[in-house]
This record gives structure tokens, C-alpha cells and sequence, in this order.
């Protein structure tokens, strides 16, 4: 706002009315290390100053900010600075109060880089065995990305349309301002219900990658409830969470494309199933039409051989009729010769002709020797049986 020409402020008034204006001037400091103390309560006070003329800044970074980006202030160590400028009322001293800090030179960065790497490496959190294997079929992921630029468009462009259920939280990934967001972001994640978190950037410097070598960031992926899946653009140091990540992929469309595959696969299973399915289908009703053919012919052929065997009886019936009526006059013929070679032979008839039968003691006697004097003989004659006793005995031809 402006300020009121005829109003007479108070001192505390003026320094207020400074704050306010000054807070909106946010903007990048690049110096070298001076002075640096941890007061008290974890606030770090140092001067920032300039190599060519020896120009001074008094700095201040509260302790929730400090603890975020790794870098250790000491003097000499030349970094880039990013907040506004604020009065402090009681000293009426100018102070320059950071809310990130980063280092500007290259071979600071590297330093840092390689010595929280060897930290980290020592500690086992970039060890394979400790991996998690991203679920074969996820479904629910979150998303950790910019909403602006090209990522987000190349990782949605080519995730398939398998029904994910994507989830996105927009964060800064660049400038240490972006360290704060990510893990703001992965918090957030951690209370939803998610099968992988996806963090993903394009490519980069190495100082534009920083955000993703923060050791608070790189301890939050590892102890993330579900698997974590990296894919952050690099040429040539890997940036550290990715080597933290329970998988690292180059670019977000290599991110998207191994979310992809085991969809792929089971679709292309699904397929080949289909495939088989049919197939086998398709031999069993050839089978079913090659048995019904057979049936359909065995069917006409029974059906020729009756009508065949019809025709013969049609054409043989009189034949057949006159056999065996012919036959059946020859049997009566063989049954009367029968029944009169019976009828002569029958014992009655010869009784009748004046013939009789001796039995003794049941059995019929037909010899002299069958007989003893005085044993009693039944004579059977055409009327009757008369009981006789044998006097004498005499045998033919003695």
C-alpha cells in the first residue's frame, strides 16, 4: 500500500509498515558464508557476502526450514539463498530471511551429493534386498508431479486404459522450495489407500535435481507403506531417491509402460485363452458333425436294410406261406406213422389178441429163470390178473 504522506507514524508503525511491503519481495541471493551460529531454539543466523566488493547481509533460517535441505552452513561454502527481507523491530536491524537454501557451486553440490550417498549406502537404505516388488496388478496410484509442463501429459498419455484409479498430488520438483512439497505430498499419500506411489520429473542438471537428492526425502521413500516407483530424467549421477525407490525408471513413459505390462501380459494371456478356447470349441463340434454324419448314414443304411428286408417278404411271402404249409403237412404225416407204431406196439393191443404177461414180484418174467416152484405169479389178461402158483418148471429144447 502506499504510505500516507500526512500521517506521522510511530516508529513501530513505520518498521510494520516496511515488513509488509518488503515480504512481497521474494527473490535469490547468491553469496558465500560468512558467519554461521545455531542459536538456541535451532534458528540459524548467518551473513551472507559478496566476492567482488565485500557487500554484507545479515540471514536468518528458522529451524523448521534448516532441517529440510541437508546443507550444512559453514563458512566460506558459497549458496544461493531464496526468501525476503524483514526489519527486526527491537534492533531496527535489516535481516534477509531464508526460506531455502541450496549450494551454488558445482563442486559443493558433487561433494555433497557423493558424501550423503556414501552415508546413505552405508546404512543399507539403497540395498536391492530390501526392494519391494511392484504389485503385478495395481490398480490405486498415486502420483507425485508438477501438474504443468509435459510429464504429467506423457505419463497419462500412455498409461493404458486398464481402469486405474490415479490419484495425483501437484508439487513443485525443482528449486530446494520443491523439498517441502514432495514431503508434504508423501505424507499426504500415506494415509490414502494406494497400491504404488509414483514420483516422476523430466530431465535435468544437477542442480535442478537437488529437490530429489534430500536425505529427509530419500528416508520418507523408504519407509513408505507400499512400493515406490521413481522415474526422474537423469544424464549422469542418479539422483538418490531414485536409487532409494523400490524401482527407477529413465523417463514417466517408462514409468507408465512397466504399470502397463503385467496388464498386457494378462490381457495377452486372456487372449491366447480365447484363442484356445475356441479352438477347442471348434474340434468339438467338428467331432460332433463327424459322428453325426456317421449316425446319419448308419441311420439310412438300418433304414435300406428294412425296407430291403420288407421287399424280400413282399416278393418271397407266397414262397415262404407254401413252405411251410407243406411242411406242416409233412409233419402230420410223420405224427400219424408215429402214433401207429405206437398204437401196434402198445401191450393193451397184444393182451386183446389173446396174448398174456407173467409178473412176479413186479418184474415182468421173460425167462424160465426168472421163476422158482412154488413161487406165485400174477398172469395179466386183457380183463383182468390171475394169481397162479408154479408147479413145474420146463425149459425148450431139453
Amino acid at each position: 500500500m502506499d504510505i500516507d504522506k500526512n500521517k506521522i507514524y510511530s516508529v513501530s508503525e513505520f518498521v510494520a509498515f516496511l515488513n509488509d511491503e518488503l515480504k512481497w519481495i521474494k527473490t535469490k541471493i547468491v553469496g558465500e558464508v560468512g558467519e554461521a551460529k545455531v542459536g538456541p531454539t535451532g534458528h540459524i543466523y548467518f551473513t551472507l557476502k559478496d566476492e567482488k566488493d565485500g557487500a554484507m547481509l545479515n540471514c536468518i533460517m528458522w529451524s523448521s526450514k534448516y532441517r529440510l535441505f541437508g546443507i550444512t552452513l559453514e563458512p566460506g561454502k558459497k549458496i544461493v539463498a531464496f526468501g525476503c527481507p524483514n526489519i527486526y523491530a527491537p534492533a531496527g536491524k535489516l535481516s534477509f530471511i531464508a526460506d531455502t537454501i541450496e549450494l551454488a557451486g558445482e563442486g559443493d553440490i558433487k561433494k555433497q551429493y557423493d558424501e550423503l550417498k556414501k552415508k546413505l549406502e552405508k546404512e543399507g537404505l539403497f540395498d536391492v534386498a530390501n526392494k519391494r516388488p511392484i504389485p503385478r496388478y495395481p490398480h490405486k496410484i498415486g502420483v507425485i508431479t508438477s501438474r504443468q509442463g509435459a510429464v504429467i501429459h506423457d505419463f497419462l498419455n500412455n498409461i493404458g486404459k486398464f481402469g486405474f484409479d490415479i490419484k495425483m498430488i501437484d508439487s513443485r520438483v525443482e528449486g530446494q522450495g520443491a523439498v517441502e512439497d514432495l514431503l508434504a505430498s508423501i505424507k499426504t499419500f500415506r494415509k490414502t489407500d494406494i497400491d504404488v506411489l509414483v514420483i516422476i520429473r523430466g530431465g535435468g542438471s544437477m542442480e535442478s535435481l537437488m529437490p530429489f537428492n534430500n536425505e529427509l526425502l530419500v528416508r520418507e521413500v523408504v519407509g513408505f507403506p507400499v512400493p515406490v516407483l521413481v522415474g526422474i530424467g537423469h544424464d549422469k549421477d542418479v539422483p538418490l531417491v531414485a536409487l532409494a525407490a523400490d524401482k527407477s525408471e529413465s523417463t514417466p513413459t517408462a514409468v507408465a509402460n512397466l504399470l502397463n505390462e503385467s496388464w498386457e501380459q494378462a490381457l495377452l494371456l486372456l487372449e491366447r485363452l480365447e484363442r484356445r478356447i475356441f479352438s477347442s470349441y471348434g474340434l468339438i463340434f467338428e467331432k460332433y458333425k463327424a459322428i453325426e454324419n456317421r449316425f446319419r448314414v448308419s441311420l439310412q443304411n438300418f433304414r435300406n436294410n428294412i425296407l430291403n428286408v420288407k421287399s424280400g417278404l413282399d416278393k418271397h411271402g407266397k414262397e415262404f406261406i407254401f413252405g411251410l404249409g407243406l411242411l406242416c403237412d409233412r409233419a402230420k404225416t410223420a405224427l400219424q406213422n408215429i402214433e401207429k407204431i405206437v398204437e401196434f406196439n402198445n401191450p393193451e393191443r397184444n393182451l386183446r389178441l389173446g396174448y398174456s404177461i407173467a409178473v412176479l414180484k413186479g418184474k415182468i418174467i421173460r425167462k424160465t429163470g426168472d421163476a422158482k416152484i412154488g413161487e406165485i405169479l400174477d398172469v395179466r389178461v386183457s380183463d383182468g390178473i390171475i394169481n397162479s402158483q408154479i408147479k413145474n418148471i420146463k425149459k425148450y429144447g431139453k
